[in-house]
């Protein structure tokens, strides 16, 4: 499978270039812009919250009519008018209040601007109140209808069932599920109050994600009467409750009711006990029709005040679940049980108490609307993508963290002063929501129990709480705790969300606008928000050690595991990582015939990893000598087999887990193989139902296993890329040895290669020359190593251009001949130019070394005095008066050689070391980098853009820029990877600079600080060119304009290709859950016009290529033990016949085709052609084309061409209408490219 990447045929000019070139990306493939963001924000779909009858007019922009800043003071359309002989109105100057709102704006948001998107989000995310009036009349109806039901006499729970059954109503009985022997029964009577409770009643409601509908909580008190004391006991009150749920389906189906509204169950967290009502209207031209207002009504049976069951048999260390199951011999605590009990009890109070707050606080409402947007964004709570586990209907959690944040925390008994205080009422919304991220950011949910403040005191004892929960948040009702049933690793995710918003709110830069990024922007894709992901089918579980109580006591089979797979995972991992998410798609509604939720056996687990300790190949346990033995036992069966006793090199002896890895990406590999082990262990999840897509991208970056074990075979040394460095090293101390026998002492030797800052997509391998002699040609390419020879200055250099260059040659000769003879088995050779450029100016010499082990390099010299004489010719007058010139020829010959020359030299000799050091520190400081930036080059080739319209280096930047920022790179010695926005795997790392380019709107300049801590200062030196062909602009502190590395390319067409391609893989990513990465890198070839098909066996790049095939080497055989074969040249560094025809192609026919090639191992070469030699014109001399005579072209059509000349050619062709048009001539141009490929291409494919 392939990209989907299509295109139509069409022009789009570049301001300030003559040269039309086609798009390869839809007509409709343009960024979103902002209304979109905010659509996906408020869950618009489709048609479901279009603009009722022109009452409610869409969002159009902040500072539109429904911005709702108060500043917004439009003038009238009589201010704007100036009448005929009445002078201008005068706009008068702001008054004293309406510069405190502005001031107070700035103080109180982040900035004014801030304000007013703040305002106008807040509308769109809030029901509209032109659509409630329905809504009202329904609710009216639904409370005499709930008034006005009849009676249903006490029965056995499983005849009641029975009978409800034949109307079709199921009845969701939790478990422990009643029995025959049952002794209580279940009855029906009219409700005793019926309360409008939740976000609804208080006006903070929030519209969910993925269209999701606004609640509407309705309370429907059950009468006294019903209960018994003992209905505490294995789920009597939930077995009365879904009994008097099912009677009110009952009703509301049947047609008589008059509600017209249809009638689900939905069971929060899919746990039966938490069962409720949903209402959803049927669309029609009835009166309680509130479809339109896209809200349902969600029935919640609730016990009566006071409760006729003694609240103190609900404490977190009572037990009021009795089995008689053999692995339960006592009877433990049900926390959990008891708080989904307590849930009934407090919608009233939480009502009241949101209410005073709203009264105390102004700013509550917005606050908590902003908290909440911010959680949908990013899956803590519904919606129909995954979510994190455990959030689901905690509503009334973030209305508790602002409470924290107005009434602050009660303080325990002997512990004065260590209780949160409360940071007041007055504050805005924005500094509210911020308290709140702070607040979510450094407390330690695990260690630091909180109690919200309250009157009348703690219903039960903290201790109690503390004792039997993970994590203990107790709601200002003194009961609930609201963080009970949510893992301690979700949490942790809640924490590392909070801490990257925080990042990105602090984040430095008058132009940067956090707004979208923190509340429009979607954050749940997978791949760029999680380290690791890995896919775990579960159908198949079957835990060791999961027991019936804790089944009972989590509602459901699957609510027990989850909870059970997320504490195990956690502890073992550990430190490895910063946060563990379990994903899984919310409860949904289902038919009232279906008595119990149906739940996922698919789920996904996320791992954001701590980069300090995620590749740690020991975990160690207790000591041998530990004096406790049960923490020895309970590590062995933790880890089972793994575990074992090591004595280390202190003495210690230990139990520990040691993990083999074979490489280096295995090594990355390490907590994924942690959590496929402890799957299999505690779980018995078979490894192919644990999926992962490291591994695949990894191969991606590998060598074919044959390839890769002749060359490590043959290796006398180090391979990869410590042996390029090692033998960078040795090289380097061989040349300073040589101060003897050169005329000047080498003072420095600075690398400018991919090879030596591990960044290049292959490890370098050397070619040693019993290895070269036997390899076949297609993979018997080595990389020549670029470095930079700086030697001591002298006044002995000549002062002329090409006496410099001369002398540079005449430098290198005596270098080759010193080393050697130094070096036994190197072999060094002078090379002159590239066989294109001419100049006697231009830096063209180099020495091109191979080592006796197999590694190539070429060293070139650097003398700083070329820099002041290039200098002095671009800044001297031209000699010939400019009125002697032609019109468009502007400067000399030697002028813009000198420009070219220059251009060169500082992008060569100044900005390649600099950016080398730069890029080789980023490698050391962040574990991830030197992987995103080789698969992110791998991307680009395969798609046939890098080097040849994308430089590897522009793409270093940008890769770094995901990793630094805006801000600056830390201080040696501090952990650079602490920041929660810094990808802790390459195949995050690429997920995010994919986002990146398919957003990126690169005719505004992208700003990377990426010398800001391995260098200081700058030298001023920038790259001159007089054409800037790219229209990417990426500046640094050393290149301010933006355009060293992007002067070449991309081009317009290139620029708008990457964004085409960045947006398909984009959204083939984002499929990552159900599918594959198959076709990720495979590049759809619909779009050319030709294809060259090249030779796999004659080029030696081959073996890299995306696709390869063995069989093209395997035919000739590749062991080291056959002979070569007679008259074959040995292979010579940095050889690719393909990328040298590539450049002629693309050298020769600049003006005819735009050409498009893999530069790693590719064997195809696509082409276009430009639209503008497809038309026909008339003949002129060097027009740029192979044309050919159109002699069947009229007349009128001759001058309809002139015309688009330009109207100074139109008197030129007047009167010579009789002379031809010429076309292209493309069988010309074919026969001419199959000349030039000949020995390298095997077919010419003409697409249509």
């Amino acid at each position: 499978m392939t990209l989907n990447l299509k295109r139509k045929r069409g022009r789009e000019t570049l301001t300030g270039q003559k040269k039309t070139v086609p798009i390869f990306i839809d007509a409709d493939d343009d960024r979103d812009s902002s209304l979109g963001e905010l659509e996906d924000v408020t869950g618009n779909r489709g048609g479901e919250d279009e603009m009722d009858n022109g009452e409610d007019e869409p969002w159009e922009g902040f500072g539109g009519e429904h911005s709702g800043g108060e500043n917004d003071t439009p003038a009238s359309a009589d201010q704007a008018e100036t009448h005929i002989g009445q002078k201008e109105k005068r706009r008068n100057p702001a008054t004293g209040e309406e510069l405190r709102v502005i001031k107070d704006a700035t103080d109180l948001f982040r900035s004014s601007s801030f304000k007013l998107q703040i305002d106008a989000l807040l509308p769109n995310v809030r029901p509209k109140s032109s659509r409630i009036p329905p809504l009202d009349r329904f609710l009216l109806a639904l409370h005499t209808f709930l008034m006005s039901l009849p009676a249903i006499a006490p029965q056995h729970p499983l005849e009641g069932a029975r009978t409800l059954l034949k109307t079709g109503i199921a009845v969701p009985y939790s478990m422990p599920l009643p029995t025959e022997n049952t002794n209580w029964k279940v009855s029906f009577e009219k409700p005793t109050d019926v309360t409008l409770v939740g976000s609804w009643a208080n006006k903070v409601s929030v519209k969910g994600k993925d269209g999701g509908k606004f609640g509407v909580d309705l309370a429907v008190e059950m009468p006294e009467s019903l209960f018994q004391e003992k209905d505490y006991l294995n789920g009597r009150f939930f077995h009365k409750r879904a009994f008097y749920l099912a009677s009110i389906a009952a009703a509301i189906q049947v047609k008589k009711s008059g509600l017209d509204a249809d009638v689900f169950y939905e069971s929060t967290s899919n746990d039966p006990r938490l069962t409720t009502l949903i209402l959803r209207p049927r669309q029609g031209n009835s009166p309680h029709d509130f479809s339109k207002l896209n809200a349902q009504v969600r029935i919640i049976p609730v016990l009566p005040s006071p409760s006729p069951i003694s609240l103190h048999r609900l404490s977190p260390s009572h037990s009021n679940i009795r089995t008689s199951a053999p692995d339960t011999d006592t009877h433990p605590p049900t926390p959990i049980y008891n708080t989904s009990f307590l849930l009934s009890i407090t919608p009233k109070l939480d009502l009241l108490t949101t209410h005073t707050l709203k009264q105390n606080a102004p700013a509550f409402g917005d606050a908590l609307t902003l908290l909440r947007v911010w959680a949908n964004q990013r899956g803590y709570g519904e919606g129909e993508r995954l979510c994190v586990k455990g959030f689901e209907g905690k509503g009334g959690w973030w209305a508790a963290i602002i409470a924290l944040l107005v009434v602050g925390e009660e303080g325990e008994a002997g512990k004065k002063g260590k209780s949160r205080r409360p940071v007041g009422t007055g504050l805005s919304s924005y500094q509210m929501f911020r308290a709140a991220l702070d607040f979510l950011a450094k407390h330690d949910f695990e260690n630091e129990p909180l109690f919200l403040k309250t009157k009348t005191g703690h219903q039960f004892q903290p201790k109690e709480y503390v004792a039997h929960h993970e994590a203990v948040f107790v709601d200002a009702n003194s009961m609930v705790n609201l963080l009970g049933g949510i893992p301690l690793c979700s949490l942790d995710m809640l924490k590392h969300d909070a801490k990257k918003t925080l990042e990105l709110l602090d984040k430095s830069g008058t132009s940067w606008d956090p707004f979208s990024e923190v509340f429009l922007k979607e954050q749940r894709d997978l791949p760029a928000r999680f380290d690791t992901i890995i896919r775990v089918d579960l159908s198949s579980t079957k835990p060791r050690t999961l027991s019936t109580h804790s089944v009972l006591d989590c509602g459901s089979h699957a609510n027990a595991l989850l909870a059970q797979l997320a504490a195990t995972l956690r502890r073992g991992l550990g430190n490895r990582t910063k946060a563990v998410a379990i994903l899984h798609r919310t409860s949904e509604v289902r038919s009232i015939s279906q008595a119990h939720p149906s739940n996922p056996s698919i789920i996904q687990i996320g791992l954001i990893l701590n980069p300090e300790h995620a590749s740690r190949l020991v975990d160690q346990g207790p000591a041998a000598d530990d004096p406790d033995s049960s923490h020895a036992e309970e590590f062995r069966d933790f880890w089972g087999e793994k575990a074992e006793l090591r004595r280390f090199k202190d003495g210690r002896i230990i139990e520990s887990v040691v993990w083999d890895v074979k490489t280096s990406d295995e090594r990355a590999h390490v907590p994924s193989m942690i959590v496929q082990y402890l799957l299999g262990r505690h779980f018995h999840v078979p490894e192919d139902a644990v999926q992962t897509w490291q591994t695949a991208f990894d191969s991606t970056l590998r060598l074919p296993e044959s390839v890769a074990m002749l060359h490590q075979g043959s290796a006398s040394g180090s391979s990869g890329f410590k042996g390029a460095m090692m033998a960078f090293d040795q090289l380097v101390k061989g040349l300073k040895a040589l101060d003897n026998e050169l005329p000047l002492s080498l003072v420095n030797a600075s690398p400018i290669t991919e090879y030596l800052r591990y960044t290049s997509v292959f490890s370098p391998v050397a070619l040693p020359p019993r290895l070269a002699a036997s390899i076949p040609q297609c993979w018997s390419y080595f990389p020549a190593m670029e470095i930079i020879l700086e030697f001591e200055k002298s006044g002995r250099w000549p002062d002329d251009l090409r006496a410099i260059q001369k002398i540079k040659l005449a430098f290198l000769e005596r270098v080759a001949s010193a080393l050697m003879n130094s070096k036994e088995g190197l072999k060094a050779t002078v090379v002159v130019g590239d066989g294109v450029v001419r100049s006697d100016i231009q830096d063209q010499s180099r020495l091109e070394i191979v080592t006796a082990e197999g590694w190539a390099f070429s060293a070139r010299i650097w003398h700083d005095r070329e820099a002041t004489l290039l200098d002095r010719i671009i800044d001297n007058k031209p000699r010939m008066p400019i009125t002697s010139q032609k019109p468009d020829e502007g400067k000399s010959r030697e002028r813009q050689e000198a420009l070219e020359a220059r251009t060169l030299y500082t992008r060569r000799f100044i900005h390649a070391p600099r950016h080398h050091r730069a890029i080789a520190n980023l490698c050391h400081r962040f574990s991830a980098y030197a992987g995103t930036v080789r698969l992110v080059k791998r991307w680009l080739a395969s798609h046939w853009l890098l080097h040849v319209h994308v430089s590897e280096e522009v793409v270093e930047i940008i890769c770094a820029a995901i990793f630094v920022g805006d801000g600056r790179i830390p201080e040696a010695g501090n952990v650079a990877e602490e920041k929660a926005t810094v990808p802790g795997t390459k195949e995050r790392g690429f997920a995010l600079v994919v986002e990146f380019l398919k957003d990126w709107t690169w005719e505004e300049r992208l700003f990377v600080p990426l010398y800001s801590n391995s260098e200081n200062g700058s030298s001023g030196a920038t790259a001159t060119t007089g054409t800037k062909l790219g229209v990417w602009r990426v500046s640094t502190e050393e290149d301010k304009a933006g355009y060293v590395w992007t002067s070449g390319g991309p081009d317009i067409m290139a620029a708008h290709r990457v964004r085409a391609i960045a947006k398909a893989t984009w959204n083939y990513l984002a499929r990552m859950e159900t599918g594959s990465l198959d076709g990720l890198f495979i590049h759809p070839t619909e779009d050319y016009d030709l294809i060259i098909q090249l030779k796999p066996a004659v080029l030696p790049r081959y073996f890299q290529n995306m696709a390869v095939d063995p069989v093209v080497w395997s035919q000739k055989g590749g062991y080291a033990n056959i002979q070569p074969q007679s008259g074959e040249l040995p292979p010579r560094p940095g050889f690719d016949p393909a990328q040298l025809l590539f450049n002629d192609l693309k050298r020769v026919y600049k003006d005819t085709l735009q050409f498009f090639f893999d530069p790693i191992g590719g064997d195809r070469i696509g082409a276009v052609w430009e639209p503008s030699v497809k038309q026909q014109r008339p003949f002129r001399v060097l027009g740029g084309f192979s044309g050919v005579p159109n002699s069947k072209v009229s007349t009128r059509t001759l001058h309809v061409a002139a015309t688009k000349q330009g109207s100074h050619d139109q008197d030129h062709h007047k009167g010579k209408d009789k002379k031809g048009l010429v076309t292209l001539n493309e069988n010309g141009v074919l026969s001419e490219i199959e000349r030039l490929a000949s020995g390298l291409a095997q077919s010419i494919k003409i697409q249509v």
